[in-house]
């Protein structure tokens, strides 16, 4: 490390895959180091949605130093860009007090973009923008944003996923708001953050243990009322099936289920499915990680005495 690097202060990133005890593990080194987390979670924004995101209580000792937890309503959209923003002023302010920012949380794509940097080209939400681009694919102009990316941005159509709805429609997005292609303008690259950054990594090197935990998570979800709470939510208007929000795993599922759309049974099947999806999709992403110290959830004590240890020794 350069006298330079060791000038800058220090940020950590804990990252892994879904029911890993990444959580638990930083609301413990909280208690001990000298840090603020801040959620890198694309769930944990939505007021309301408690249950199925696993969101700390309001109780627990940490939930006033976790950043960028209940900051949006569901119908509220929350792009990478306005993460990314936001969190470079949290962050300032956490270092300005003298702590350690934490970031936690299993949105791989999220941390990648805070580690490559935004384009300062990029335009925040629009709206408007984003209706008439959903009014299209409605009135049948396309067959899919995917098919309609394709038509104004191909290299981005062939890098994002024709699944990925949130990714097509910001790329649509971009393209509409500033009349290039979101391939192009990513090419602007901005500074890197100011920032020493030492990522963990922490998931279950079992995957049959990574599934059952999975799997206890969901019923343990179900046993807290998260049926009572979609229920509550459709009831009082704060949930609908086009929101942003219902992308959050479970939400969906728990929507048609009780729209008597699909079974309880399939509630649960589709749900556990997702959930698996979404950890190997992290898992993909991780395998390819640079810089990153490794932990098994089964060892997570061991990854609590490393971390403290480590951050002690880069604090002298």
């Amino acid at each position: 490390m350069n006298k330079k690097n060791k000038k800058l202060p220090i940020v950590i990133f804990l990252m892994g895959t879904t029911a890993s005890k990444k959580t638990f593990l930083a609301t413990r080194l909280a208690k001990v180091l000298p840090i603020e987390l801040i959620s890198v979670d694309s769930s944990l924004i939505y007021k309301k949605l408690d249950i199925g995101t696993d969101k700390p209580k309001k109780s627990d000792f940490f939930y006033e130093k976790h950043w960028l937890i209940d900051i949006k309503d569901p119908s509220q959209l929350y792009s990478v860009m306005e993460f990314y923003h936001d969190v470079l002023n949290i962050m300032d302010k956490i270092i300005k007090r003298g702590k350690i920012p934490l970031l936690v949380g299993g949105n791989m794509f999220y941390f990648k973009k805070l580690i490559n940097t935004i384009s300062p080209s990029l335009p925040a939400s629009d709206l408007k923008i984003r209706k008439m681009i959903i009014n299209q694919i409605k009135n049948k102009s396309y067959k899919s944003y995917h098919h309609m990316l394709k038509s104004v941005d191909v290299i981005s159509a062939n890098n994002i996923h024709h699944n990925d709805i949130q990714r097509n429609l910001r790329a649509l997005e971009i393209f509409f708001l500033t009349g290039k292609p979101l391939s192009k303008l990513q090419k602007n690259i901005g500074n890197k953050i100011p920032y020493k950054i030492y990522q963990f990594g922490l998931t279950y090197y079992n995957r049959q243990i990574l599934y059952e935990n999975i799997e206890n998570r969901i019923f343990k979800m179900l046993e807290l009322g998260f049926e009572k709470e979609v229920r509550d939510l459709i009831k009082n208007k704060y949930l609908e099936i086009n929101f942003p929000a219902i992308r959050c795993i479970g939400y969906k599922q728990m929507f048609l289920y009780i729209l008597n759309k699909i079974s309880y049974e399939e509630m649960i099947k589709s749900t556990t499915i997702s959930t698996r999806h979404l950890a190997k999709k992290q898992l993909t992403w991780l395998r390819y990680w640079e810089n990153i110290y490794w932990f098994d959830s089964n060892q997570i004590y061991k990854a609590y005495d490393f971390i403290i240890k480590f951050v002690k020794e880069k604090l002298n």
